[in-house]
């Protein structure tokens, strides 16, 4: 099992004195699939059961696909989770930034019962009617939220390699719509699908929508956006 050995691993430390104030349950949340220029962002809520924590959870950043797919089975067998999924039409729509904070509320919605904390990676809450508390780099810090990570990762890469099936030539099975040389060479071959993300700026420069010198190909995707959630 691959893991980050550099550092502090993450602990179930914040959600037990969470249930200890609160009663619980306490959720994790994370999301998969912000930066790609193509495909859903996803993600994930996950009550972990503090009595059947399965071992090796960890960010999911850090552990190989077969790793990930191994503790997905493990925590879909013990846990309480739920999967948001916000499509490129709602992202192109309201913007990446709201589109995840949406994903992230359809998530909780679907854990029952509702947790009392949300523990959320990063730093812009979701307004999902609990107590919430941000936590930067909170997949490598918290088991709950590392957990999410990992349902969200796998849920997204799935998809897109169910992409790459309908889709071949743009290598969404191994690149899963982020920015590589692969991707950006099979839209200039093949052209832009509908499952690119017409708001992000590499895809609007493959349409001629904006001039190549107002792009840098390098950087990451801009204008995250304003949060209206």
């Amino acid at each position: 099992m691959t893991g980050s050995d550099s550092g502090s691993r993450a602990t179930f430390e914040v959600e037990a004195v969470s249930i200890r104030l609160t009663g619980g349950p306490v959720a994790g949340i994370d999301e998969a699939g912000r930066g790609p220029l193509a495909g859903p962002v996803v993600a994930a809520a996950v009550i972990l059961d503090p009595d059947n924590i399965p071992p090796g959870i960890a960010d999911s950043k850090t552990l190989e696909p077969e790793v990930r797919e191994e503790l997905f089975a493990r925590i879909a067998a013990t846990s309480r989770f739920g999967v948001g999924v916000a499509s490129v039409t709602r992202i192109d729509r309201h913007n990446i930034l709201n589109a995840t904070l949406w994903a992230m509320r359809q998530a909780v919605k679907q854990l029952d019962p509702a947790p009392q904390v949300a523990l959320v990676d990063g730093n812009r809450p979701p307004r999902i009617g609990c107590e919430t508390r941000c936590i930067v780099q909170g997949d490598a810090k918290c088991l709950s939220i590392a957990a999410a990570s990992i349902v969200a990762k796998v849920t997204r890469d799935r998809m897109m390699i169910a992409l790459g099936a309908s889709f071949p030539g743009y290598g969404f099975e191994r690149h899963k719509g982020y920015s590589t040389p692969e991707h950006f060479a099979a839209i200039d071959r093949l052209g832009v699908t509908r499952h690119h993300r017409r708001s992000f700026r590499p895809v609007q420069l493959a349409l001629g929508l904006v001039p190549p010198d107002e792009i840098d190909l390098e950087s990451p995707p801009p204008g995250l956006g304003e949060a209206t959630d």
